[in-house]
């Protein structure tokens, strides 16, 4: 599964980006975005048939890519995708901690084990990546100079952020696991600054599986019917969708291009204007 693809032509000035969560959703968006800039990707999931699949399309398209299984709670599953990128490539140039959970579940009715499994994957598998990322960063040199040696950006979420109106009441564990990520970006920017930039994203409603599930699950409980949650939160996105992977990944190249070299510690809306600040 690691053997180079033969037909992979290998640009030694491409960067080259490591993701995880790449298997389906903002994970794959993000992964098919930065292939077409022509980036060098490793991708990793727990989803090992998934996210070989994602590479295979890739490759198919003449993107130069690499996947792993990764289980994100595991220190050694985050070494060895970092790994990957520096046996095949030399470097890692960015690092894009996608991996997370979502859940739909009232507030009483909350037992410390959902607590657990949330903070594990969202909080504490992000940092994992972010510092085996940052171990590779902070001993290479820039690509190019005069520019960070790495950059870093997490997924974090407006749920992460001081109110949510109704849905706050079922997603109590989401919401502290993204405010911890976006304590967490800071943290780490302070810290590895000036060598590596670390920012967060947070985007507001994505069309993609999680909200197909938040959305199954919340209107079960409701007893509305399938879809009211999710088009009832899309009616209040002042741009009048709902958001696209595409559009998380767009601002995830700004972030990694020179354009934004003097940027870090920020947690940044991607949102339609859903919550405004």
């Amino acid at each position: 599964m690691n053997d180079r693809h033969p037909e992979v032509p290998q640009r030694p000035d491409a960067p080259v980006v490591l993701i995880t969560g790449a298997a389906q959703g903002i994970g794959r968006g993000l992964a098919e975005a930065f292939a077409a800039q022509g980036a060098r990707l490793v991708l990793g999931d727990r989803d090992e048939a998934g996210v070989q699949a994602v590479r295979d399309a890739l490759r198919a398209a003449g993107q130069a890519a690499e996947a792993l299984r990764c289980d994100i709670t595991q220190a050694a599953d985050n070494a060895a995708l970092v790994a990957c990128a520096v046996r095949t490539w030399g470097r890692l140039d960015l690092a894009i901690c996608n991996a997370g959970i979502s859940q739909i579940k009232p507030f009483m009715a909350l037992e410390a084990a959902d607590w657990q499994r949330m903070l594990d994957i969202n909080v504490t598998g992000t940092f994992l990546t972010l510092q085996a990322a940052a171990r590779q960063m902070r001993e290479q040199p820039a690509l190019v100079e005069g520019r960070p040696r790495g950059k870093i950006l997490t997924l974090a979420s407006i749920a992460g952020r001081p109110g949510a109106g109704p849905i706050a009441s079922v997603i109590a564990p989401y919401r502290a696991s993204k405010a911890a990520v976006i304590s967490l970006t800071q943290s780490a920017a302070y810290t590895l600054a000036p060598d590596v930039t670390v920012n967060a994203l947070c985007p507001g409603i994505v069309d993609t599986d999680m909200w197909a599930r938040m959305d199954r699950d919340w209107t079960a409980m409701t007893g509305q019917a399938r879809g009211e949650a999710f088009n009832s939160r899309v009616a209040a996105i002042p741009m009048g969708r709902a958001q696209r992977p595409q559009d998380v990944a767009d601002l995830a190249l700004y972030l990694a291009s020179p354009a934004a070299d003097y940027m870090t510690g920020q947690s940044i809306n991607i949102d339609g204007g859903l919550m405004m600040s």
